[in-house]
C-alpha cells in the first residue's frame, strides 16, 4: 500500500480523479440542477477523509517496520564490530610474534655471518661452511 500511495502514478491518478469529480459536478446534473455532489463536495470530503485515515496508518505500520529492521541492523552490526575487534587484536598478537621471530632470526643470521673466516670455517676449526650456512 505504501508502494502503490507513495508513487508519482498515484499522485497523477488522485489528481485526475479529483479533476473528473469536480468537472462532472458542476458541469453535468445527474442528480439534479445541483449534480450528484453538490459544491463543497460533501461526499468526495467523506472520501478524502476516510483516504487520509488509511494512508496515517500504513505510514505508521511501515515506520514501525522500518524501526525494527534498524534495529536488527544495529544488533548484528554491533555484534560485527566486536567480532572484527578480536580478530584485530588476534591479528596483531601474531604480527608482534612474527616480529620477533624475524628478529631473532637476523640475529642468528648476524652472528652466523660475524663468527666465519674468509675460507667459511668458523675460528674454533669447525667446518661451517658458507654454502651450508646460506
Amino acid at each position: 500500500m505504501r508502494n502503490v500511495m507513495g508513487s508519482w502514478p498515484f499522485v497523477f491518478g488522485f489528481f485526475a480523479v479529483m479533476i473528473t469529480w469536480a468537472i462532472a459536478n458542476s458541469v453535468f446534473t445527474l442528480g439534479g440542477p445541483r449534480g450528484f455532489d453538490p459544491y463543497p463536495y460533501i461526499l468526495l470530503n467523506l472520501f478524502l477523509s476516510m483516504l487520509a485515515g488509511v494512508q496515517a496508518a500504513a505510514l505508521l505500520i511501515a515506520a514501525k517496520r522500518a524501526d525494527g529492521i534498524s534495529s536488527e541492523i544495529a544488533v548484528h552490526t554491533e555484534h560485527n564490530t566486536d567480532d572484527i575487534k578480536t580478530l584485530l587484536a588476534e591479528n596483531t598478537r601474531l604480527t608482534e610474534q612474527v616480529k620477533r621471530q624475524t628478529d631473532l632470526l637476523d640475529e642468528i643470521h648476524r652472528h652466523l655471518s660475524g663468527g666465519l673466516n674468509d675460507e667459511g670455517f668458523a675460528p674454533n676449526g669447525r667446518g661451517v661452511t658458507r654454502e651450508a650456512h646460506d
